[in-house]
Order: structure tokens, then C-alpha cells, then sequence
């Protein structure tokens, strides 16, 4: 199943090549709004584009004596470009240059997750149809509780998952700022007007308030977006464990022609898509802490943060593309044992009706203290030994055997199915 998903998509975004051409067109748009405005000559632009070539070869000598990254970039982009050159990154501070492409990495990455969930969207809305009326029983605690269906199941996460799209969205426009304010941001040296030229330019809004830098809580409510909708898979990919139990047995992930569960035990099939899933949950959790971490710099700027967000940011984008892709697998091709839930719905000998009966007698005109203690008599009665819990509701006194009969029907806990279908299949787009 690993080896059927490929990140090459995800991964560039992140390499060499679209970093550097990236930040050149963030060069470029800050040179047409300074020509525009007039600050420099209104050739510039065109003979720069004209002229320019990313030489990773040579970036990467420059930087190895100058141990800065953009002043490497913008001398061999210049050297190339020749006497218009001069013109490239002109009144800019390297993260003038570097949050703005940022964010339009940023940006792309996120396009590709959103895409990644409206195929997760599909696959949980197909198997929640599919499963509508497939009963099973509902736990709490781990315990049975009362009759649900694994459509319903699905149907939670198809709308747990919808939010999380929402959120993305909301994430990806949080997250879209650039700036063009300088060194300290007080826009010395270039006009707030310039600033929303070249903002408009890349398709981005200028930071209103920045420093040197644009501040980092924007970068950590973002990661915390995809630690969470790595957590929303993570509970997901707990229940499928769960329902894989051989106690339980009711789901099992697909297990392929020449798979092994266990090295020592033949017999194994185990939920090794899940427990990846869940460990690498706890990947995305860690980064989002350290994007927390970012927040609080020197004077609302040194360089401590830079460090921190060449690994979280490619790493976290990158883990949650590769989480989707194999958990939309994973439910497209679970295999579900709907007997297996029709025997584990009987488990309890029927104690699992015990509301519905207590309803029922306190609708007939018994206290709810008597009751309650009637009901949970009978249900204790067989608890642990598989027993009948009709029947031993049945031998207490003053159970009218007809006022009962209709409480356990399976059918009846959830007539109300197509209700909760309606409001989340029906709900606006997300």
C-alpha cells in the first residue's frame, strides 16, 4: 500500500527548483511595482525577466561563502542579468523576499491537501450509502450502548472531514500575506502603495502589521490546521484498530496477495495502516508545537524561527498529503463483516434495550427509581453470562409482557437515520 503513493507532487513544491523560481517571481513583482511607482527605471522589469536564470550550481558556491541564502540568489540571478540587476531586490530585507514566497508555497501545498480531502469527502460518502442500514452496536466507554449503523459512522466522519476542509480553507487565507515593509517593517525605504502593487501581483494581501518579518502566529495556526486534521485521522484510524480487535472483528483494513501481518505468526492480520496513521499523527502534533514555538522571537524578530520552518513546513505538508492518500485507501477498500456486527448486536442477550424498556415503564405510570432498578436488575442478571435479557425481564413482577414487546426492535434506534443523512450529505458545499 506504500508504494502505491507517490509525493513526488507534494515534495517539489518544497525543492530546489520551485523555491528558486518562486522567489523570482516574488523579485519580479516587487521590480514591476517599483518601476511602476517610478522608483526604478521602468525598463528594469523586462530586461530582468529577459536576462534571468536560476543557477542552483552557482547559488549554491555563492552561499558557501557568503553563508546566506537570498544574498547568494539575488548576486548569481544578477550576475546573469547584468546592469538592470542592480534593480533586483532593490530597498528589500531577505524576508521581504522569503515569508512572501513562503506563503505562496504555502499556498500551492494547501491546494493539493484540499484536493487530497474532497477525495477522502467522496470515499467516506460512498461507504456511508453503502452502509446506511448496516447495523452494529454503538459503544461508549467501550461498552455496548445501544443498535447505530456503520453508515452512520461514516457519516460522522464524512462530517468531521468537511469541517476540516473548512478549516484548511480558512487556514490557506489566514496564511496568504506578504510583505514589502523592510527591515523593521516601517517601510523606510518603499511605500505601503508599492507593497499592495506587488501583493496584488502575487494574489496575496500585505501584512498589516509587520517587523522584519510576518509574524508567526499566522504559521502556527496553519500548522495547527493540519495537526488537527491529521488528529481527525488519527481517532478515525483508533476506531478501525478497535473494530479490527479479533474480539471484535466487524472491519478489517484490505490484506493483499503476498502480505504478511507478523514475521513469527502466520495466522496475523494486523492494522498496520492505522498504527502508521496514528504514529504519524503524533508527527504532525509535534510540529504544530514547534510552530508554537516560533511565535515569541527577539525583539518580534531574529532567526531562530527559520530553522524550525525548513523542516515543519515541507515535512508537515508532505506527511499529511501521504496521511489522506493511504487512509482514503484504507476506507475505500475496508472490508466490512456485517454478520460479525449482527452477532456482536446480541452479545449482551438484549441488555442493550434496557432504555428503551425504562421509557417504557415510566411511560405506563412506574416511578423512574423503580424502574431504572428493575431494568438494571435484569440486565446485570445475564451481563456477564450471555443471558436473556427479555426474559429476565419478563419474571419481575408487575412487567406486563405486551407493554414491552415492541422495545426490542433494532430497527427502532434508528429510524431517524435518514434525518442525520439528510443534514449532512444535503448541507451547503463545503
Amino acid at each position: 500500500m506504500i508504494a502505491r503513493y507517490s509525493r513526488p507532487q507534494m515534495a517539489a513544491l518544497w525543492e530546489a527548483d520551485n523555491k528558486y523560481r518562486t522567489w523570482l517571481s516574488v523579485e519580479m513583482a516587487a521590480c514591476e511595482a517599483m518601476a511602476k511607482a517610478g522608483v526604478i527605471p521602468t525598463s528594469a522589469p523586462s530586461e530582468i525577466a529577459a536576462r534571468a536564470v536560476i543557477d542552483p550550481a552557482r547559488i549554491d558556491e555563492l552561499e558557501r561563502q557568503s553563508q546566506h541564502d537570498v544574498a547568494a540568489f539575488v548576486t548569481a540571478v544578477s550576475e546573469r542579468v547584468g546592469p538592470a540587476g542592480h534593480y533586483l531586490h532593490w530597498g528589500m530585507t531577505s524576508s521581504d523576499l522569503l515569508d512572501t514566497a513562503l506563503a505562496l508555497v504555502i499556498r500551492q501545498a494547501s491546494d493539493l491537501l484540499m484536493v487530497d480531502l474532497a477525495a477522502l469527502l467522496a470515499t467516506l460518502k460512498d461507504k456511508a450509502e453503502a452502509h446506511k442500514a448496516t447495523l452494529m452496536i454503538g459503544r461508549s466507554h467501550g461498552i455496548h450502548g445501544e443498535p447505530v449503523t456503520f453508515g452512520w459512522k461514516m457519516a460522522l466522519w464524512y462530517e468531521e472531514t468537511r469541517r476540516n476542509l473548512l478549516r484548511l480553507r480558512a487556514a490557506q487565507a489566514g496564511i496568504a500575506f506578504g510583505k514589502l515593509s523592510g527591515a523593521m517593517g516601517t517601510y523606510a525605504h518603499l511605500s505601503p502603495d508599492i507593497e499592495a502593487d506587488y501583493c496584488a501581483r502575487l494574489g496575496l494581501s500585505p501584512e498589516p502589521a509587520s517587523t522584519q518579518i510576518i509574524p508567526r502566529d499566522r504559521h502556527a495556526q496553519y500548522l495547527q490546521t493540519l495537526a488537527l486534521i491529521a488528529a481527525s485521522i488519527e481517532k478515525f484510524s483508533t476506531e478501525i484498530r478497535h473494530l479490527q480487535r479479533t474480539e471484535v472483528g466487524e472491519v478489517e483494513e484490505p490484506f493483499e496477495s503476498g502480505q504478511k501481518g507478523s514475521s513469527s505468526m502466520p495466522h496475523k492480520r494486523n492494522p498496520i495502516a492505522s498504527e502508521n496513521l496514528c504514529g504519524l499523527a503524533r508527527l504532525l502534533r509535534a510540529n504544530a508545537a514547534a510552530a508554537l514555538e516560533n511565535i515569541a522571537l527577539w525583539h518580534e524578530r531574529d532567526i531562530s524561527h527559520s530553522s524550525v520552518e525548513r523542516v515543519i513546513f515541507p515535512d508537515s505538508t508532505i506527511l499529511l498529503n501521504y496521511m489522506l492518500h493511504r487512509f482514503t485507501r484504507m476506507i475505500r477498500d475496508l472490508v466490512v463483516y456485517p454478520d460479525r456486527m449482527a452477532k456482536n448486536l446480541n452479545a449482551t442477550g438484549g441488555a442493550i434495550y434496557s432504555q428503551s424498556v425504562l421509557l417504557r415503564l415510566i411511560e405506563k405510570g412506574w416511578s423512574r427509581e423503580a424502574a431504572y432498578a428493575t431494568v438494571q436488575a435484569a440486565a446485570m442478571a445475564g451481563f456477564h453470562s450471555g443471558g436473556d435479557f427479555k426474559a429476565a425481564l419478563l419474571s419481575q413482577p408487575n412487567v406486563v409482557p405486551a407493554a414491552v414487546a415492541d422495545c426490542f426492535d433494532p430497527a427502532r434506534y434508528v429510524a431517524r437515520i435518514d434525518t442525520i443523512f439528510e443534514r449532512i450529505f444535503n448541507a451547503p458545499e463545503a
